[in-house]
C-alpha cells in the first residue's frame, strides 16, 4: 500500500461514504430514496470540488443533503491526507514515519519536519478565510433571505468558493448577483486565495507582517511564490481582456449590461474557470470564442497546493519556459534567474501529455455514447470536469448515464492527478543502474 495508492483510495472511500450518504431519504427534499446516480455524480463533483450536478442542489437535496455536500466540499478541497491528518490531530495521536512520508508527497512539500504545523497552519488559514467570506456575504443574503436562510446561504458559498466548487444553491447560480460588487469582490478573491496555495499565502502573511512590525530581515521569496502569483496575474488580466473584447457584442451575456456591470461579469468570468463554477451570465449562450476561451483557462487551472485544479499555473510556466530556451538556443531552461532541473521538466511534461491524453479520451468516449451533442459543449463539459471547474453549457442533466460515469471518472482522474493516479496502479519505480547511449532523433 504505497502512498499513491492510499491517497486514491482515500479518495475513493470519501465518495463511497458520500454516495450513501446523499441516497439516503432525508437528504433529498420529497423525503424519497435518491438516484444512486446523481448521488454518486454529486459525491464525486462535492469531493473533486467540481461543482457539477445533473440536479438544482438547492431544490433537489434538503438541508441535510446541502450540508452533506458542503461538507464533501470542505475534505476534497482540504485533501484526503490533510483531513485524515487533522483528524489524528484532534484525537492526540503522534504521526508515525508513513504518515509524515504522505503528507509531504500529498503536498509536495521538500521535507517531513514540521508535518503538524503545516497541518495545523492550512486548516487555520482555512478557516479564516471562509469565515472572513461568511460575514462579508451575509449583508447582501441576509436582507433579501432572512438571517436563518441568509447564514446558510452565506457559508454555503463561503465554502465552495474557497475551495473552488461550483455548488450554488441559487437555480441560476450567481447570475442574480452579477451587479453586487460585493459578491463578485468576495466570491472572487476566495477562489483566488483559494487556488493559489497554501504555500504563496504563507510567504505572503510572513512578508506583511515583516514590513507592518518593520523587522531588519527581509524575506526571500520562493520561486514557487513568484511563478504562481505573476502566472495568476497575467491570466487574470488577459482573461478579462479577452472577454471585454468577445462578449461585449454579444446581446446574451454581456450586451445588455452597462459598462461597470461588463467589467465586473467579465472579471468574474477571468476568475471563475480557474477552477470554480460559478458563473452570473449564462454560459451556454457565451460565443464559441468565448467557449474556447473558457476550456483554455480551464485546462491551465490554478496552482499547486491549492484547492484548484487544471495542469497548474508552475506546469504552465515550466513548458513556456522550455520553448523560450529552445528559441533562443539555450541548453538550460531558466526562471527567475534559477535553473529548473531536468526532473521537473519530466514531470510537467508529463502533466501535459497525461492531461491531454485523458481529455481527448473522454471527449471521445461521450461524442460515442451521446452523438446529438455539439462537440463545442462536450469538450467543455469534459475539460469542465478534469480541471475540477463545475461550468457547464447546461448538458450536464441531459447527458445519458454512460455519459454521466465517465464524466464521473474524469473528476477523479482531474482531481487525484494524472501522475499520482499512475504511480498508484504502477507501484513505486525500481532504481536501474543501467545506462543506455544517447542517439539523435528528428524532432519538430
Amino acid at each position: 500500500m504505497t502512498v499513491p495508492r492510499t491517497v486514491c483510495l482515500g479518495f475513493i472511500a470519501v465518495i463511497t461514504i458520500g454516495t450513501i450518504l446523499l441516497m439516503m431519504p432525508f437528504s433529498t427534499s420529497d423525503g424519497t430514496w435518491n438516484d444512486p446516480i446523481v448521488a454518486l455524480f454529486t459525491s464525486t463533483s462535492a469531493v473533486c470540488v467540481t461543482g457539477l450536478s445533473v440536479v438544482d442542489p438547492g431544490t433537489y437535496f434538503s438541508f441535510w443533503g446541502e450540508l452533506f455536500i458542503m461538507l464533501l466540499v470542505q475534505i476534497g478541497g482540504l485533501g484526503y491526507m490533510t483531513s485524515t491528518t487533522f483528524l489524528i490531530l484532534l484525537i492526540g495521536r503522534k504521526f508515525d514515519l508513513r504518515q509524515k512520508v504522505a503528507i509531504q508527497q500529498a503536498l509536495d512539500r521538500p521535507g517531513m519536519h514540521g508535518s503538524a504545523q503545516v497541518i495545523r497552519s492550512i486548516i487555520a488559514t482555512t478557516l479564516i478565510f471562509e469565515i472572513t467570506g461568511i460575514f462579508l456575504l451575509l449583508p447582501v443574503f441576509v436582507p433579501d433571505y432572512g438571517w436563518d436562510k441568509g447564514l446558510w446561504l452565506a457559508i454555503f458559498h463561503s465554502v465552495n468558493s474557497w475551495n473552488n466548487a461550483g455548488f450554488s444553491l441559487f437555480k441560476d447560480n450567481l447570475i442574480g448577483y452579477q451587479s453586487s460588487f460585493l459578491v463578485v469582490f468576495t466570491v472572487t478573491l476566495l477562489i483566488i486565495f483559494g487556488g493559489i496555495g497554501y504555500q504563496v499565502i504563507l510567504e505572503m502573511y510572513i512578508w506583511l507582517r515583516d514590513r507592518l512590525l518593520k523587522r531588519q530581515v527581509c524575506l526571500v521569496f520562493s520561486l514557487d511564490f513568484k511563478v504562481a502569483t505573476s502566472t495568476t496575474l497575467i491570466l487574470l488580466f488577459l482573461g478579462t481582456i479577452a472577454f471585454l473584447c468577445i462578449e461585449t457584442r454579444n446581446p446574451e451575456t454581456f450586451g445588455s449590461l452597462n459598462f461597470k456591470d461588463q467589467l465586473l461579469v467579465a472579471w468574474f468570468q477571468s476568475v471563475t474557470p480557474r477552477t470554480a463554477g460559478f458563473n452570473t451570465i449564462d454560459i451556454g449562450k457565451m460565443t464559441t470564442a468565448g467557449l474556447f476561451i473558457t476550456i483554455a483557462l480551464m485546462f491551465l487551472g490554478a496552482s499547486p497546493g491549492g484547492t484548484g485544479g487544471g495542469i497548474k499555473t508552475t506546469t504552465v510556466r515550466v513548458l513556456t519556459s522550455c520553448t523560450k530556451a529552445i528559441l533562443q538556443g539555450k541548453e538550460e531552461v531558466l526562471l527567475y534567474d534559477r535553473k529548473i532541473a531536468i526532473t521537473l521538466i519530466l514531470k510537467a511534461v508529463g502533466v501535459l501529455v497525461g492531461s491531454f491524453a485523458t481529455v481527448i479520451l473522454s471527449t471521445i468516449l461521450i461524442a460515442l455514447t451521446d452523438p446529438e451533442l455539439d462537440f463545442i459543449k462536450i469538450l467543455f463539459e469534459v475539460v469542465s470536469a478534469f480541471a475540477t471547474v463545475g461550468l457547464s453549457t447546461g448538458i450536464t442533466g441531459t447527458v445519458s448515464t454512460a455519459a454521466k460515469l465517465i464524466l464521473i471518472a474524469t473528476m477523479y482522474v482531474g482531481r487525484v492527478g494524472v501522475l499520482l493516479l499512475m504511480a498508484a496502479v504502477l507501484g513505486d519505480p525500481r532504481p536501474s543502474r543501467v545506462h543506455y547511449p544517447e542517439e539523435n532523433l528528428l524532432v519538430g
